[in-house]
């Protein structure tokens, strides 16, 4: 019924021409806010539902955010060079609970590493459709049942370790017939039945007492077997072969075990030699990063004493490409430390060029400037000033509540912030990733605009940049999330989900869902403006203490600066002035009468004949109305 009416509103009389009908028809159906959507990453679900599936005591899938356009900047993952996941490792971080069969869904991962954990449950079936998967440690957990046959089906896998678990029932066969496998741990498991001959390199059975006890010790003397060792000695010369042969293995096995000691020995005296004289090896600065400009160039020591051995204690955030550190440095300046991980890929080596390329050539009061950076060749770090009250998205989540004036302060800096680097740089920055996670606050809660590692230099001449689509979803323009190309216009929309943000207290996704209008909160917001129901919407954190009128006001710019189309939106030079109070009503009278000619236009061209459709499709801006009915594309 629900949409027999939208379609009815599309046609108020049913003479209309049959072919202009199927495309308003189509056209209507794309454009109602409650039958859109956006899609979401599906290793993004699949990841947030093994995280929901576990539990994680020490935080460490603490930055996994089901809003990620993609996964690749979360702790514990490792993408390739498509941005999708080949790695899912995290080893002992005391985790709990079960492991969701929705790993399943992450059919490019490579190597599972799960092992020092609690997980319990069983070992879901589904791991066995993984069909690139290479290695799968989930040792020394407390997974029961037993163990899939679908294990079998993997034929790439080479390493597989379920050792110190309660695994019971019988060794799957499949398991024998891997083309690839060179390592399998089973031990200290309670499994049954007969064992098949593995053609493995390496094989562990010890410690299953149904398998390995009294009546069949034998076949379970030594320690990494080949295949499984059968023995049948039934004569006295037999018994006196076994003793010898169990004393000769006896002193192979404490031979091998005292020169291995003796190694770890050496090794563990290395690594601390190593850790004790990594501030010198590693203080080697590249010689191409020290050229730029005067940002001071730390050692690797400084930084590392500055945060006491970048302490967990001392994080501050964990941001897209490493942890953000509290430091202080030798002269008392407190600062935040920016230890960038994935040096291994060129990912995190552009982020950090990028990050101080765009930081140099900004210098505005209401962006974020650069102390200095320290680059080696194991490291990239940036120091930043401290920011005493943290980002606009943790204060609007604590306590106590920012009061209307700061939130109304804290827009028109961010917002002068964004106009020095669309129209007063050369060339121009676009940020493209404006949200209240990337404004901070200094000691006196002024706006300032950070994190430019997604930022793309652009020529005042050039109307968009095309890349990877990166950022949060909600944050993130139509067109920028549809096509790739990003322009100022992608920046002036994150910045009016900030005002939005500003003024509800809540994330953009998080705010649809309170009201039950997830996918719409632009139309809710709008209608709640057009009935001057406003108050529905301010933060509760408020109270009555803000001003009707100048809330009213930033939900106008809000919505001015997320019209669909880019070319709608204003420049950061209107909006600046806007919040300022100058010019609002003239803008907001002029894209009221845009649309109401739009919807006129419509009606006549579901009403009127062909000729009068041929006229309006001649019109130069056709095309645009178009994509504004369709939706992103």
């Amino acid at each position: 019924m629900k949409i027999e009416m939208i379609i009815m509103s599309c046609f108020p009389k049913p003479s209309s021409v049959l072919p202009i009908s199927i495309f308003f028809l189509v056209s209507c159906f794309f454009s109602h806010p409650s039958l859109s959507f956006v899609a979401r990453n599906p290793e993004v679900v699949a990841l947030i539902a093994i995280k929901d599936s576990l539990d994680d005591p020490h935080g460490a899938l603490n930055n996994w955010d089901e809003f990620s356009v993609d996964p690749c900047s979360w702790s514990m993952i490792t993408c390739n060079s498509d941005n999708l996941v080949t790695t899912f490792g995290a080893p002992s971080q005391s985790l709990s609970g079960s492991l969701s069969w929705m790993i399943a869904n992450l059919t490019n991962l490579k190597q599972v590493l799960l092992q020092n954990n609690n997980i319990s449950g069983h070992i879901p079936k589904e791991i066995g459709y993984l069909p690139n998967l290479q290695t799968l440690d989930l040792s020394n957990n407390k997974l029961s049942g037993q163990i899939p046959v679908s294990l079998g089906f993997l034929k790439r896998l080479q390493y597989l370790r379920l050792n110190n678990n309660t695994l019971s029932g019988a060794v799957p066969l499949p398991l024998a017939s891997l083309p690839q496998l060179t390592f399998l741990d089973l031990s200290f498991n309670n499994l049954s039945g007969p064992v098949p001959t593995f053609p493995t390199k390496t094989f562990n059975i010890l410690g299953n007492p149904l398998i390995c006890g009294v009546h069949s010790s034998e076949r379970c003397s030594g320690l990494f077997l080949a295949t499984p060792l059968s023995l049948s000695i039934n004569s006295s010369s037999g018994r006196m072969k076994s003793r010898k042969l169990a004393v000769a293995l006896g002193v192979s096995i404490a031979s091998v075990a005292i020169l291995v000691a003796a190694l770890g020995f050496l090794l563990w005296r290395k690594s601390k030699k190593d850790n004790q004289s990594i501030l010198n090896v590693t203080d080697i600065q590249e010689e191409d990063l020290v050229r730029l400009g005067n940002l001071r160039s730390f050692v690797f020591k400084e930084l590392q004493h500055a945060t006491d051995n970048f302490s967990s204690k001392n994080i501050l955030g964990m941001g897209g490409f490493g942890n953000v550190y509290l430091g202080k440095l030798g002269d008392g300046t407190m600062v935040a430390v920016k230890r960038l991980k994935d040096l291994t890929g060129t990912t995190g080596i552009s982020q950090f060029r990028t990050e101080l390329e765009m930081i140099s050539l900004a210098v505005h009061r209401n962006l974020l400037h650069i102390i200095g950076y320290c680059a080696t060749p194991n490291e990239r770090l940036l120091v930043y000033p401290y920011m005493s009250n943290g980002s606009v998205a943790s204060r609007l989540r604590g306590k106590p509540a920012l009061d209307w004036n700061t939130r109304k302060r804290i827009a028109i800096g961010a917002a002068r912030g964004l106009l020095y680097l669309h129209e007063q740089c050369d060339p121009k920055i676009i940020h493209r990733d404006v949200k209240a996670a990337n404004v901070l606050l200094d000691d006196f809660c002024e706006a300032v605009v950070g994190d430019f590692g997604l930022a793309k230099l652009l020529d005042h001449a050039e109307s968009h940049v095309t890349t990877a689509v990166r950022g949060t979803v909600g944050h993130i323009a139509p067109e920028y999330l549809s096509t790739g190309q990003s322009s100022e216009k992608t920046d002036v929309f994150g910045f009016g989900i900030l005002l939005l943000e500003l003024v509800t207290g809540m994330r953009a996704l998080e705010f649809g869902k309170s009201l039950n209008q997830k996918g719409a909160m632009l139309e809710w917001v709008k209608k709640m403006q057009q009935e001057k129901r406003i108050e529905l919407l301010v933060d509760r954190a408020l109270g009555i203490s803000y001003d009707g009128i100048e809330v009213g006001e930033m939900l106008q710019v809000a919505l001015l600066c997320t019209q669909y189309l880019p070319a709608h939106r204003p420049k950061m030079s209107e909006v600046v002035r806007m919040l300022e109070g100058d010019g609002l009503a003239e803008k907001w009278a002029a894209s009221h009468d845009y649309n109401d000619s739009k919807s006129h236009a419509v009606v006549a061209l579901g009403n009127d004949h062909l000729g009068t459709a041929a006229a309006i499709v001649d019109d130069d801006d056709y095309d645009a109305q178009f994509m504004e009915l369709s939706g992103p594309r």
